[in-house]
């Protein structure tokens, strides 16, 4: 056996070190205060105060998503995400959720493509062990052996679950058909194969590589103390030694410039299915893109309620489908744009057509003003109606600060929403819908048929 020495040079201590904060938006009366703190370790701590409600959810978001993952550690973020919530020194995984279902709290996590968040809503009172909790999970967790063997068994659950549900399926099949075997374009929870490949040590390794105080953020909304809660989120991550380097500073939102040029690709599983389920798409805008609002706009219209077209069309005048919308996924470096529709087998091509001239329609032709006018008023009042729970602001602070490093109020959003004209819709309309589209196909689709929809998209 080799034995190494590793010199370790001691860092400072972040102790007594200053925090500096900023107030980000004023509220009214203090109502809706939004401020900023950057503790010495690079850690971000944003909160909205709304002194008048008696919940509040706190979260801690990591800048870390399935992109950031190489090809043999497809899944390695979700897996961990799991992972956080089996113990940590001080609880062990019962004690970890009795501790918030004991005063009625919920807590849960999600991963995504770029993020992965863990948080707790729970009675304002007691926000202090909601903080405790969710931070000792954070920089505490073991990951042991054990637990990463038992876990195992729960995602490929997860994942067999989504592969029975063909309307959740066909989304990350048309990712796919967009964007290939790429970081992006793989499924979040990663394939059966690549969850069964993972090791313990590939873990740990991915969880201390990510989860750096720079690459966190921590937010908090309702009746929360800005300044308590900074305090004991630092006293929490000091205790655990997470702030290691007193001068780091938080990393700077992704950016990029990945165009998608993906065309007329078609992804087909062939399932025995009572619906045909397909997603009919193209390249989108990135989330940094400043026409992203008129694009918002423009999906409104187009698939975003009862009386946008889509739904008019295919469900209303023709009874085609129960389920018909439009959608956008937005990332740091490009952006999908898609329409999904559940019918029978039989009707796709019919259905597929109607969805094809509406967007030729309105890409050549725009859409009149009275229908942009009531997308702007409709997408305004879904965005505010959004924003009426603790968890929903949030979710708005953490993702705003994780992925622009800036927060808008909800007068600013409705602002940037009302400043759309109808020149930007039909211009972003020109742009989006005018490109050559792929398709994602799940159901009973035989190689003929597969052939005929190959030739429908040339």
């Amino acid at each position: 056996m080799t034995t190494r020495s590793t010199a370790v040079t001691a860092r400072p201590s972040t102790k007594g070190r200053a925090v500096r904060t900023r107030t980000l938006l004023p509220g009214t009366d203090g109502v809706g205060t939004v401020r900023r703190s950057v503790l010495p370790g690079g850690l971000r701590v944003v909160t909205e105060t709304l002194p008048t409600v008696r919940s509040a959810t706190f979260g801690i978001w990591a800048g870390v998503g399935s992109r950031d993952e190489t090809p043999v550690l497809g899944g390695a973020t979700h897996y961990l995400e799991h992972l956080l919530f089996k113990g940590t020194a001080r609880r062990s995984a019962l004690d970890i959720s009795a501790a918030v279902d004991a005063v009625g709290g919920e807590m849960n996590a999600f991963t995504s493509k770029e993020y992965t968040c863990y948080y707790a809503r729970v009675l304002d009172t007691d926000l202090p062990l909601a903080i405790d909790v969710v931070c000792d999970m954070l920089t505490g967790s073991l990951i042991r052996q054990e637990d990463v063997d038992a876990e195992r068994g729960v995602v490929l659950e997860e994942i067999a679950m989504t592969e029975d549900d063909p309307g959740d399926q066909v989304h990350d099949l048309f990712t796919t058909a967009m964007l290939g075997d790429t970081p992006l374009g793989r499924p979040v929870l990663g394939t059966v194969d690549t969850i069964n490949a993972l090791t313990r040590d590939q873990v740990a390794r991915f969880y201390r590589k990510h989860y750096d105080p720079t690459r966190l953020v921590v937010a908090a909304a309702g009746n929360v103390d800005h300044n308590a809660v900074v305090r004991q989120v630092r006293r929490a991550f000091e205790d655990a030694g997470a702030l290691r380097d007193p001068d780091a500073v938080p990393r700077a939102p992704r950016s990029g410039g990945r165009t998608i040029r993906a065309a007329g690709r078609l992804e087909v599983l062939d399932r025995r299915t009572e619906q045909a389920h397909v997603v009919l798409g193209m390249p989108g805008l990135s989330r940094n893109d400043e026409r992203r609002w008129a694009l918002s706009v423009l999906n409104t219209a187009l698939g975003g309620g009862m009386s946008s077209r889509l739904f008019q069309e295919v469900r209303e005048k023709r009874g085609l489908a129960y389920s018909v919308y439009s959608y956008t996924s937005s990332f740091a470096d490009c952006g999908l744009f898609g329409v999904y529709a559940g019918c029978q087998p039989r009707r796709v091509p019919e259905v597929l057509k109607i969805c094809r001239d509406e967007l030729a329609q309105v890409a050549e032709h725009g859409l009149p003003d009275e229908e942009i006018a009531r997308a702007v008023g409709q997408l305004s009042g879904s965005t505010v109606l959004g924003l009426e729970d603790t968890g929903a602001l949030m979710n708005r602070l953490g993702k705003s600060e994780l992925c622009w490093g800036e927060q808008l109020s909800v007068d600013d959003l409705l602002a940037r929403i009302a400043a759309v004209t109808p020149d930007d819709v039909r211009s972003v309309a020109r742009e989006v819908l005018a490109q050559r589209p792929s398709l994602a196909v799940i159901g009973p689709v035989k190689d003929k048929q597969a052939a005929r929809l190959r030739d429908a998209l040339a």
